[in-house]
């Protein structure tokens, strides 16, 4: 909560670069809703991988692993976890998937932060969806085995309060539409992890909140791009810049600049760099735009025309529509019930 004092983003000083990686997240922003709009069916490819790859770097960054195939199979829920480990990765894997559904709808409040908390670890015994009941510390364990604290956050008795302040503030200054959200949005997530309000989970409820704040503020590449893989990547500059933002916190007296400049410029515009990166790569691979028809069919109704199936992949032949549905009906999963320029298929058993 001392971020949003009064006053105090204000003193804070915004250099160029930053106003620069401001306006360039706006652009990024900007070609995400009209790809969006144009090649539905590669932006899902992207969903489906960033779902896995959010809650496999998420976790690793704990330090809990579990084999590859068995995260993906977590992920897609055909599986059941066996471990503690992998009870962890489902429990991401739910909150991760509550958060794309329902993001912009979820009050943002300190109740329904508990309630993802409580999901995080609803495969496990331990205490969750309860605010801290001792007191912790965040340490750094040094090469040679020595443990140093880095930071004491706030008392577990005064945890309570201090989230419910937080929360009053951020929405107050949410709501009077003053700064801008990419401004806010790292400031309540200083605040929220120098509170350190859960005895355990701490890191990935923030990682979590991230992207529901980003999806609020209507920044929603974190549903392509696994934001969690940057912050893994990236993990020196995540920590350090934490530690500097930090440093005076307590009395007001921390600076937010080296914690916006890893937040605004290394992982978010990391991440729409990496969505444009990948979505060419996509788009150009061999028998990527197979998967694209393959993907729009899945979609369609029982009885469809072949004009459906070529807006649904603006960016597809049409002898690559062709050669796709030649092949789905050599398959035996479709037939053409009306031949001729405006088509009708049928899906097989439907």
């Amino acid at each position: 909560m001392k971020s949003l004092e009064p006053g105090f983003i204000e003193r804070q000083p915004i250099p160029p670069e930053l106003v620069k990686t401001i306006r360039l997240l706006g652009e990024y922003m900007g070609k995400e809703a009209l790809f969006k709009e144009q090649s539905p069916q590669v932006l899902e490819t992207l969903r489906q991988a960033a779902i896995i790859q959010s809650t496999e770097s998420s976790t690793r960054i704990e330090g809990i692993t579990a084999p590859p195939e068995r995260i993906k199979a977590l992920v897609e829920k055909k599986t059941t976890p066996t471990n503690r480990s992998e009870q962890e990765i489902a429990g991401y894997r739910d909150v991760l998937n509550i958060i794309h559904a329902n993001a912009r709808e979820m009050p943002f409040t300190p109740n329904i932060v508990l309630q993802l908390h409580r999901d995080l670890y609803k495969f496990m015994p331990d205490e969750r969806g309860r605010w801290k009941n001792t007191n912790n510390e965040i340490i750094e364990k040094r090469p040679d085995g020595s443990i140093v604290v880095r930071f004491q956050p706030v008392p577990a008795h005064q945890t309570p309060e201090a989230m419910k302040t937080l929360h009053d503030r951020f929405n107050t200054l949410w709501d009077e539409g003053r700064y801008d959200p990419l401004l806010l949005i790292p400031a309540y997530l200083l605040d929220f992890l120098c509170i350190h309000p859960f005895r355990d989970g701490n890191g990935r409820i923030a990682r979590l909140i991230t992207l529901w704040l980003l999806y609020r503020a209507g920044l929603e590449v974190g549903r392509y791009i696994g934001l969690e893989k940057i912050v893994e990547d990236t993990r020196e500059s995540y920590y350090g810049s934490l530690a500097q933002a930090s440093h005076g916190w307590h009395e007001a007296k921390h600076t937010l600049l080296p914690w916006w400049e890893y937040f605004l410029g290394v992982m978010l515009l990391g991440a729409y760099r990496e969505f444009e990166r990948r979505t060419g790569v996509i788009t150009t691979a061999h028998g990527a735009k197979t998967e694209q028809v393959l993907i729009a069919f899945e979609k369609l109704p029982p009885h469809f025309h072949y004009a459906d199936l070529a807006r649904a992949c603006p960016n597809v032949s049409r002898p690559t529509i062709k050669r796709v549905l030649g092949r789905l009906r050599q398959e035996g999963k479709v037939e053409c019930v009306k031949p001729g320029r405006d088509a009708v298929w049928k899906k097989r058993g439907s």
